[in-house]
Formats: C-alpha cells, structure tokens, sequence
C-alpha cells in the first residue's frame, strides 16, 4: 500500500477537523487549496480528499461560513 503524501496527509488533517466542527472558513478553504496545490501535482489521495470535501459542503455535512 503506498505511503499518502504529506500534502495528502495535511488535507485529510484539515477536512477532518472542518467536519468535527461542520464549519469551513473561507480561509481554510484556501489554505486546503494551496496544500493541494504546493507541489503543482495533484495526486489520487489528494484527488479523493477534495472530492470528499466537495461531496460534504454540497450535502450539508459541512457548511461554509464567514471568518
């Protein structure tokens, strides 16, 4: 099975904690963004994690909110 990336790794830290609290900042969005970007390649895991986020904010498990 193969290692995630450290990228990969801070994204789900990241998503984890707007789903504990069901808020995403707009700051925070950014800052996911950036993680997935920083190394200019997007990779399966990191692919998936967005995904998941995506899946989450259109659902409503996690809500966007003003800073």
């Amino acid at each position: 099975m193969k290692k995630p990336s450290d990228s990969a790794e801070r994204l789900s830290e990241m998503i984890k904690t707007a789903m504990e609290d069901g808020k995403l900042t707009t700051k925070e969005h950014n800052k996911i963004m950036a993680i997935a970007d920083e190394d200019g390649i997007l990779d399966n895991q990191e692919k998936q994690l967005l995904a998941q986020l995506q899946e989450m904010l259109a659902n409503g498990t996690i809500k966007r909110v003003a800073e």
